[in-house]
């Protein structure tokens, strides 16, 4: 990256690689939407708003930022989506076996195929919890697997996928689907104990994948697929804050901003939930603790794809 470019514009000291406990990875990639396009400009918007964000997190009364933050090269491979989930899957890979929490910021769902396929080849009996409008298990979908219809597929069968804010799907997918670990958001709304059931089937490593047409179209209209019901600011924060003080969240991406230029408060949006996340994440932490992932280095070296009983392993 750019030395003179830092993530939200922290001081150079804050931002190298090797003091650093946290990585962002920007991948500005839009092959295989079907809607509208724009999601590619999504790293840039999000980067651009992130500059003009307080660092100081009210919430939490901490600075996350001086935990130390990596802004890393884009992922900029785009000569077909398999190319680019592959050139994802080994950039993360990368930085987790650096001993370094990694993020990243798409871009269309598709990149999340990439992390997820790092993560779960690092850590033992992950969950992913997809906080999405749509399903996303499409196995392919116009000709490829790596479409972003087909963005927790692979999960779904190589992990703990638990589904949250699902409003919109293929019938085809609800042969794939596992509906005791779907949160639907029509069911969401008159369910006071969601937020705990989906704590209680999480196993303890979990990696988050948020797709931002989760939010609803009021608060985030600039997404390539706005879908009317979705989640409202405070009930996802506390969400995820729950998850982050229960469970060990192992990363994190977020995609599918799409921005507009004459509405910002979608990019800023964005730029805060990252921050808010991050905060979450290290908020017992001391700057000057060194970060500990908890990774398998066994595990790492190999292609993991077998599905477990997570049942075995709360």
């Amino acid at each position: 990256m750019n030395s003179n470019i830092t993530y939200a514009g922290i001081p150079e000291e804050y931002s190298k690689l090797d003091n650093a406990k946290i990585v962002l990875i920007p991948v500005p990639y839009d092959g295989t939407s079907t809607w509208q396009k724009g999601a590619d400009q999504g790293p840039k918007a999000f980067l651009d708003a992130s500059e003009n964000m307080e660092l100081y997190d009210i919430e939490t009364e901490t600075e996350v930022y001086k935990q130390g933050i990596y802004l890393a090269d884009a992922v900029t491979e785009n000569s077909s989506p398999e190319k680019m989930v592959d050139a994802v899957h080994q950039t993360v890979k990368k930085y987790i076996t650096r001993n370094k929490f990694v993020t990243a910021f798409g871009g269309e769902h598709s990149i999340s195929i990439g992390t997820i396929r790092a993560f779960n080849e690092c850590f033992d009996n992950l969950t992913v919890l997809q906080i999405d409008a749509h399903a996303d298990l499409r196995k392919e979908y116009q000709g490829s697997k790596c479409n972003h219809a087909c963005a927790v597929y692979e999960a779904s069968q190589t992990t703990n996928l638990i589904q949250v804010g699902i409003r919109s799907m293929d019938v085809i997918e609800t042969t794939v689907m596992d509906r005791d670990k779907t949160y639907f958001a029509h069911d969401m709304v008159n369910d006071e104990f969601w937020m705990d059931s989906a704590v209680d089937q999480m196993t303890e490593n979990v990696f988050i994948t948020i797709d931002l047409d989760a939010f609803d179209p009021s608060i985030m209209p600039s997404t390539g697929t706005p879908e009317p019901g979705g989640l409202l600011w405070y009930e996802t924060l506390d969400f995820l804050r729950k998850v982050f003080a229960e469970k060990n969240v192992v990363g994190f991406d977020i995609v599918e901003l799409c921005p507009d230029p004459s509405e910002k408060s979608s990019d800023f949006l964005a730029a805060k939930l990252y921050y808010k996340m991050l905060s979450y994440k290290f908020l017992d932490d001391n700057v000057e603790d060194g970060y500990e992932s908890t990774f398998n280095e066994a595990a790492s070296s190999t292609n993991k794809f077998s599905k477990f009983d997570n049942d075995d392993d709360n």
